[in-house]
């Protein structure tokens, strides 16, 4: 199925979709913030979308809201800033945008399936990412809380990327920074050094998750259901697709010149 080619630009640039299908009493078991939030389960999550986030406040894990799609302190017009969906792990350190996040902002973005899409010829299709025991996990991400210049604030965030592990680079060069458990209060901490923070940006293990192709009505922001997750069988729609051709053509008055047809 192809997509325009402003869709696939924001695909292409790595998870650019994902989703958090659980109910909230799973992902606050796991990441031990004290807030309770109830949320629907979300099968096709998009950029510029409100995320679930997991952050250090006061010295606690505090459950919020933010924008995906980070924005530095100092852009004046989101509108004149590329959309930031996911932030290089191997240069966020260098670059003003993410430097200060990296060293003071870091949280993490709780989720149970991403997908990614893998591109042949003209056709595009979409796998999905998730344990094989369907749980939890979460991302490495930076936020940024954004000031306009009519004093209103948006709290803004992406997630880190690194090189793809075994099982993604079939698909894709890049990946998710994926952290352990045992992980999530070095990666919150402040205080964490550089050196202890450079080594949780690392591949996660190939055995961590499992890839299944999916239906490509997960491409429409629109679709938001279980349906999108369901297998899909690409030589199988190609041959639903070829022998319905036949029959498509008779029903045109056995021609292939439609010129002049209503359909």
């Amino acid at each position: 199925m192809l997509l325009s080619s402003g869709i696939w630009h924001t695909l292409h640039i790595m998870c650019g979709r994902y989703a958090i299908t659980l109910p909230p009493q799973a992902m606050r078991e796991l990441l031990e913030y004290p807030e309770q939030p109830n949320f629907p389960p979300r099968y096709n999550i998009a950029p510029t979308q409100p995320v679930p986030v997991v952050r250090l406040h006061e010295g606690a894990r505090q459950f919020m809201l933010m924008r995906w799609g980070f924005i530095p302190g100092w852009v004046k017009d989101p509108r004149d800033f590329p959309l930031v969906i996911n932030i290089r792990s191997e240069s966020a350190a260098e670059k003003p945008s993410f430097r200060a996040a990296l060293t003071r902002r870091r949280c993490l973005m709780p989720v149970d399936g991403f997908y990614e899409w893998q591109r042949s010829g003209k056709d595009v299709q979409p796998y999905l990412f998730r344990r094989p025991d369907r749980g939890l996990f979460a991302f490495a991400a930076l936020w940024e809380t954004w000031h306009s210049q009519d004093g209103s604030e948006i709290d803004t965030v992406a997630m880190v990327t690194g090189p793809a592990n075994g099982l993604m680079s079939a698909v894709h060069h890049r990946c998710p920074v994926i952290l352990d458990p045992a992980q999530y209060d070095a990666w919150l901490d402040p205080a964490a050094t550089p050196n202890a923070i450079g080594s949780l940006l690392k591949p996660p293990p190939d055995d961590l998750l499992e890839m299944l192709a999916v239906s490509p009505a997960v491409n429409k922001v629109a679709n938001d259901g279980p349906e999108v997750q369901e297998p899909f069988d690409a030589a199988a729609a190609a041959r639903s697709k070829t022998a319905a051709a036949p029959a498509m053509r008779s029903r045109r008055g056995g021609s292939d010149d439609t010129q002049g047809s209503l359909f």
